[in-house]
C-alpha cells in the first residue's frame, strides 16, 4: 500500500513528484525548500529564516499525513555552503529538542530557486 500526501499548508510540488509518501508505517517526504505556501515565494533571509520556512513546511507535510515532527527518525540537509551550518543548526535545533532524529548534512553546488538550504525527512506514519 503507497499514499501520496497533500497539503496546501506547504508548497505544491513544482514537478513529477509528491510532497510524501506514506508506505510500510512510513512518511517519506521530498526536500522542502523555504517557500512560503501563502505567496508561493522564497523567503527572505538567512539561512536562519529559511530553516525556519522549511521546517514550517516539512511539519505541515507530516500533519497530512498524520505525522508529526517528534516522529521524524532521519533528516537530509542540504546546505548551499557549511558556513551556514552553525546557524541552520540553531534553527533546526528549536524542531528537534530531545531525542532528536539521526541526520547528514552535506554541501551541495546549488538548490531549486538558488535557496540556502533544503531538508526531507524519513518519519513514523
Amino acid at each position: 500500500m503507497r499514499d501520496v500526501i497533500a497539503t496546501g499548508q506547504a508548497p505544491q510540488a513544482i514537478g513529477p513528484y509528491s510532497q510524501a509518501i506514506r508506505a510500510a508505517g512510513l512518511i517519506f517526504t521530498s526536500g522542502q525548500i523555504a517557500i512560503d505556501p501563502a505567496t508561493s515565494q522564497v523567503v527572505a533571509g538567512d539561512v536562519s529564516a529559511q530553516t525556519e520556512r522549511v521546517l514550517k513546511n516539512l511539519s505541515a507535510v507530516l500533519a497530512a499525513s498524520g505525522s508529526g515532527m517528534e516522529k521524524v527518525l532521519r533528516c537530509t540537509v542540504f546546505l548551499k555552503s557549511m558556513g551556514d551550518f552553525a546557524a541552520m543548526n540553531e534553527a533546526y535545533g528549536h524542531y528537534f529538542k530531545q531525542a532528536p532524529p539521526a541526520r547528514s548534512t552535506v554541501e551541495v553546488a546549488r538548490l531549486p530557486k538558488d535557496v540556502l538550504v533544503e531538508i526531507d525527512v524519513i518519519a513514523l506514519a
